[in-house]
């Protein structure tokens, strides 16, 4: 696909790791970059909406920035994600450290080709699918592949991290 190259994408084929990339036409009024991927992609590509991944960038009580991949219609468990990554505690990072870190803007951060690698927990609900939807590291634009993948190339641990 012309115009789809992104570091994520670079670092997938580089990989040779099975994928497709998915694109829509992004909104730049969406509040929610999530649902809006959901509202487009989920029949297009014929996925659930809990197949569909956001990444959210958080600070742990160390100081250091790390990636939760969750589905987009639930919400992350600050507590359990920071367990998951060896901390006690967590927040979301600030918008503009997210940007900074990862080298995407926000609504696009993609949990591959990170300009920093962060540690990486990946919600367990990503194990019951053969394949998973996240950021391909710019708003409208998807990468579709199966979820041990993203987990092996984002080095991530997998955790239930869902909040409920």
């Amino acid at each position: 696909m012309a115009g789809t190259a992104t570091p994520a994408t670079a670092l997938l084929d580089k990989s040779k790791t099975p994928h497709r990339v998915h694109s829509y036409d992004h909104d730049p009024r969406a509040e929610s970059f999530g649902d809006e991927a959901v509202t487009a992609l989920a029949e297009l590509v014929g996925v659930e909406a809990a197949q569909i991944f956001k990444t959210l960038v958080v600070k742990l009580d160390t100081g250091k920035l790390a990636v939760a991949v969750l589905p987009v219609p639930n919400k992350l468990s600050l507590k359990a994600a920071a367990a998951a990554l060896g901390a006690s505690k967590a927040v979301m990072a600030d918008r503009a450290e997210a940007e900074r870190s990862s080298g995407y803007v926000f609504g696009g951060i993609s949990p591959l080709g990170q300009r920093k690698k962060l540690p990486t927990v990946i919600d367990a609900s990503a194990l019951d699918w053969d394949r998973i939807l996240c950021s391909a590291g710019r708003r409208g634009l998807e990468i579709e592949l199966a979820p041990t993948d993203l987990a092996q190339l984002s080095g991530a641990v997998t955790a239930q991290i869902t909040a409920g």
